[in-house]
């Protein structure tokens, strides 16, 4: 007998069909049964029933038994964390500002581990088109495409099987690959000013202190300089400060998108009088696999002196940097600050310093009180003249702080005036090299985090890096190594001391027999914190052309939670 067919909606609104098992009529009745063959029967299944749960349950708790955590738990019934590497490290560097005919290197590297991980692969690929390759080829003309996306040829077709792609493995237009730990890969960007910003990642063996430098050159008279950044990872919030829309300043900030899906992106300035509000700035949407440049005059409704910049990422996740053209001043990248914090040190002031100029922000919530500070040979002092500075809520105030340096090295310390009103706040320092021509360049520090365990720079090269140790803290001991060149060379290491709030320079060790670039790597051994740049120095066409870059700690390892065993669980 056919049975009444029924509909129901789904989630969507659409009918289904269904059939109501009460609607359908019964045909034939079964013969009754003897009671006590039924009851037999009914009990002979729940006894099957219980021994098939009870095998169940001593597989499962045989297994967990078998199968021990890696380290047992502590006495106190807590678990021990480990330390692993980690096994992917990914990055993203900027569009690089070049003009027409300047010229930009990558340079990657990944410092020699200590961990079992082997084989990886580690890259620089643009971003210029979608970063996810589509699910399927397209059809030969004439032939309909198959749905779905087939992974080998059919069976028995005699085709060769096409093998999946290997997401580990480097892609075949990949700017740039490194192929083992320890010495570093170099290579050109595209050339002219449309060059697109870089996605760079690294597995495996490769990924553990993974660091890529770019450094660019520009001899034309309009962002005439040196400019060089470390490719900092993706993100949802940056902060730059001393960024600046008056004179002859040409700032943009690069956004690139490495994801497979879009970002939306809100860029808030702030000035002298707060919070610059243009709709403009908000909801900037970044294509997959993309890149796009923001001219900060174009969202500053006027000429600001003094900027600060937060990059705030609605969705999705990018890279954000920022670059400074002041017309034949001087250019290079603002590097983007440590989170906003009570306290924070810049690095990196060399001792010919001819001009220097502070550039701080306070949250909207609070007034910040700061005291200046500069380490010295010997210490921390305060520069005469130029003790403190003060930054309403909410707006940006700076300082000239004029040739602070007094020809000798030194680091940046910006603290709480009254420890018991700390406030969070970001600062950028603007630094100037002067020739004896009159010709300039200039370099830009931020607040930057200790160089923890260890830190690596990638772009060295011969009699021309000068690496700058700050301790934030206690007298310190650390270890500069410096790699293999890129096309020969054998690595050289040098220990230094380092007194408490001091700061020391020296010239970079060089490997011996050098050829090409090479890496410089800190380790901290003893005492610390320990704030650390390095200073490029190239001079071209007699202007003193210079860069400075933080080196910040690479979080090679992570610590893994342990599980302690506990076979009850699967009682719950």
């Amino acid at each position: 007998m056919k049975k009444p067919a029924f509909r129901k909606k789904s989630g969507a609104g659409a009918e289904q069909p269904f059939e109501s098992a009460a609607a359908e009529p019964v045909e034939a009745a079964e013969p009754a049964r003897p009671a006590g063959k039924g009851s037999a029967r009914s009990a002979g299944k729940t006894t099957q029933s219980l021994l098939a749960a009870a095998v169940v349950l001593a597989a499962v708790f045989g297994i967990a038994e078998s199968r021990p955590p890696a380290s047992p738990a502590k006495a106190d019934g807590g678990a021990a964390p480990s330390s692993a590497q980690v096994e992917r490290t990914a990055a993203v560097c900027p569009q690089p500002f070049q003009g027409l005919t300047g010229s930009t290197t990558f340079t990657a590297y990944t410092p020699p581990g200590t961990g079992s991980a082997t084989g990886g692969a580690g890259w620089l690929a643009e971003q210029s088109a979608p970063a996810v390759p589509p699910t399927t080829a397209p059809s030969a003309p004439g032939t309909p495409a198959a749905s779905g996306t087939p992974s080998a040829a059919p069976s028995g077709s005699g085709a060769p099987a096409t093998p999946a792609p290997d997401k580990n493995a480097a892609p075949a237009d990949a700017k740039l690959t490194v192929t083992k730990p320890g010495t570093p890969a170099t290579g050109p960007a595209g050339n002219g000013d449309n060059a697109p910003g870089t996605g760079a990642v690294a597995n495996g063996a490769l990924a553990p202190g993974f660091t890529v430098t770019q450094t660019t050159v520009v001899t034309e008279q309009r962002g005439m300089g040196l400019s060089g950044l470390t490719c900092t990872p993706e993100g949802t919030s940056f902060w730059f400060a001393g960024a600046s829309t008056a004179g002859d300043r040409v700032d943009y900030v690069s956004l690139v998108n490495p994801e497979s899906s879009a970002a939306v992106v809100d860029i808030k300035m702030y000035g002298d009088k707060g919070l610059i509000d243009n709709d403009a700035a908000n909801g900037i949407t970044v294509a997959p696999g993309s890149s796009q440049s923001v001219l900060l005059s174009t969202l500053s409704k006027g000429a600001v002196n003094d900027l600060a910049v937060n990059v705030v990422v609605r969705s999705g996740r990018i890279g954000a940097a920022l670059h400074a053209a002041d017309g034949n001043k001087g250019a290079d990248w603002i590097p983007a600050s440590a989170d906003p914090a009570p306290t924070q040190v810049m690095a990196g002031l060399p001792a010919d310093t001819a001009a220097a100029h502070l550039v701080v922000w306070a949250p909207p919530e609070d007034d910040a009180d700061l005291k200046i500070q500069l380490s010295g040979k010997n210490g921390w002092f305060t520069p005469a003249g130029n003790e403190s500075i003060h930054v309403k809520a909410g707006m940006v105030a700076s300082v000239d702080l004029g040739k602070v340096t007094r020809d000798e090295v030194a680091g940046l310390r910006l603290s709480p005036s009254d420890d018991k009103h700390p406030t969070k706040v970001v600062a950028g320092l603007r630094v100037d090299r002067t020739g004896g021509n009159g010709k300039s360049d200039a370099a830009w520090l931020s607040g930057s985090a200790p160089v923890g365990a260890r830190a690596t720079v990638a772009d060295n090269r011969a009699g021309a890096s000068t690496l700058f140790l700050t301790s934030a803290g206690d007298a310190a001991t650390v270890k500069v190594t410096a790699s293999a060149g890129s096309g020969g060379g054998t690595p050289a290491t040098k220990e230094v001391q380092i007194p408490a709030g001091g700061t020391v320079a020296i010239p970079a060790p060089e490997p011996a027999g050098l050829n090409g670039v090479f890496a410089l790597t800190v380790e901290t051994e003893s005492g610390g914190p320990v704030v650390a740049a390095r200073m490029l120095a190239i001079p071209t066409k007699d202007v003193p052309m210079f860069t400075v870059q933080a080196l910040r700690d690479d979080h090679s390892t992570v610590q893994v939670p342990q599980a302690t065993q506990d076979p009850g669980v699967v009682l719950r």
